[in-house]
């Protein structure tokens, strides 16, 4: 998929929440990031917030010697994303990930200052060459639209919750984000590795001898706008994720899914975690 500036990145990446946690799970979480890679899966993403740090420090020692190879994304905290906070907080992530450059810098979620402030940080951090290119996360319609009321044009993604059982977004807010063509970035996309009972899942699991956590994924990666980023502890788990682009859902298999978990009919609050 290309990035409003026409980079190609991963449909399928790789999220890290609540790695780096547990000391005695590091090197399956490290092997588990480095099997991604290997099968393409090279878009990262984590945040300054992780494990106050230590999933970036992590993810910084896995991406030894391979770190040309990734496109890696963080974000920063709202009440770090000031004038004068925001360049800290970058060079900080910066020295965990044991790098010289994000190649995607995101604004965590809305917070008290000014958008305007924000897009100053982050323009001024791709002149200095921290970042190659900025967005945000948890954004809603109307936070989006303010952002471009405030200069925000440059935005590249929007990161946010969006799964079978987290549709709301479809109403009004992806289709806001293609009229500008700017993709989402679907965080939890399986959920956080729980999916509630669904005949739908399943009949499409056995249709294609796939899971129902591949038909779940394949059902986000269905959609041309989004890429989805699903975290995986172990190797076993990141192969499994992998195999869901090789599932080509059909109409049918759609349908199903829509009886189970349907489209939304009104405008409801975007969900965040």
């Amino acid at each position: 998929m290309k990035l409003p500036d026409q980079t190609d990145v991963p449909a399928l990446g790789q999220g890290t929440w609540r790695m780096g946690e547990d000391a005695g799970r590091r090197e399956e979480e490290i092997a588990a990031l480095r099997t991604g890679i290997d099968l393409g899966m090279t878009l990262i993403d984590t945040a300054e917030m992780y494990g106050d740090g230590a999933t970036e420090t992590l993810l910084g020692d896995a991406l030894e010697g391979v770190r040309d190879q990734v496109f890696l994304v963080s974000k920063v905290y709202p009440h770090n994303a000031g004038r004068g906070r925001i360049e800290k907080a970058c060079e900080s992530s910066l020295r965990r990930l044991k790098t010289d450059r994000l190649d995607l810098y995101l604004l965590h979620w809305r917070g008290s200052v000014p958008l305007e402030e924000t897009i100053e940080g982050m323009d001024a951090l791709i002149k200095a060459g921290k970042i190659r290119r900025w967005g945000v996360s948890n954004f809603d319609t109307a936070d989006m639209e303010q952002l471009l009321r405030a200069g925000g044009q440059a935005c590249a993604t929007n990161q946010i919750l969006y799964n079978v059982t987290e549709r709301g977004a479809e109403f009004d807010l992806l289709p806001r984000l293609a009229e500008h063509g700017t993709p989402a970035m679907a965080y939890s996309p399986i959920g956080q590795g729980e999916l509630p009972t669904s005949p739908g899942l399943s009949a499409v699991a056995g249709r294609h001898d796939a899971t129902p956590f591949q038909v779940a994924l394949a059902w986000v990666l269905r959609d041309p706008r989004i890429i989805a980023i699903p975290k995986a502890g172990d190797a076993a788990h990141v192969a499994d994720n992998r195999r869901a682009l090789d599932l080509s859902l059909t109409s049918e298999d759609l349908a199903a899914i829509d009886a189970d978990f349907p489209a939304p009919t009104r405008k409801t609050r975007l969900a965040m975690l």
